[in-house]
């Protein structure tokens, strides 16, 4: 087995955390950037990402998460929000960072512009909503998966209240909506989950070859 997925079968969604140990500011640039290089539908990246480690902030997305402990025990919250309703001006931001990365002109790009634009413009807001809100589990895999390359613990959430979350975040003035969140940091030794065995449909299940 590689290493990589070595490291995925190291890796689950941690029930406990070890409140001693924090991810330190080096690994925590490192998953950001794992963040960052993750594929998405045109490469837009619609969405924002939140890293919160203040213990009030914490506490309080713990009571709007149904208490569950791993949102104060851990070392960070990393918190994935959609934007809301996504428009022309962000295709445009979108162009002038190819366009600086790139050395293209905005002239050049106005083809792939227009077909983005032309995208957005034939979806509802619901339906822009649910497509930039998939973007964001994208990214989320990215981050469990260079986490575990760190040895470091996640656990993915959709169990807690989105509007609570934004409300205490402040994303609602943004046009942001949180969709999935992953508290990080390290694992409890009296965490009992780590030892379960891994349960995953077999390969001639889950794979269709055709």
């Amino acid at each position: 087995m590689s290493t990589y997925n070595n490291n995925l079968s190291w890796r689950y969604a941690t029930k406990k955390f070890d409140t001693t140990k924090k991810v330190s500011n080096n690994d925590l640039e490192t998953l950001k950037e794992s963040i960052q290089l993750t594929a998405s539908s045109y490469g837009l990246q619609p969405y924002r990402v939140i890293i919160v480690s203040d213990e009030k902030t914490k506490e309080k997305l713990k009571a709007a998460a149904y208490n569950q402990p791993q949102l104060a025990d851990a070392s960070h919250i990393v918190v994935f929000a959609s934007i809301d309703d996504v428009n022309d001006s962000h295709v445009d931001t979108y162009m002038n960072e190819i366009s600086k990365t790139r050395g293209v002109s905005n002239a050049d790009l106005e083809g792939f512009s227009g077909v983005i634009k032309g995208t957005l413009a034939s979806l509802s807001v619901e339906m822009k909503n649910v497509w930039a809100a998939k973007q964001t589990y994208i990214a989320l895999g990215n981050l469990l998966a260079a986490a575990a390359d760190l040895k470091i613990d996640s656990c993915p959430m959709e169990g807690f209240e989105s509007e609570k979350f934004a409300e205490i975040l402040g994303l609602k003035e943004k046009g942001l909506t949180p969709t999935v969140i992953a508290p990080i940091g390290y694992r409890a030794e009296e965490d009992p989950t780590q030892h379960y065995k891994k349960v995953r449909k077999p390969a001639d299940e889950l794979f269709i070859s055709i």
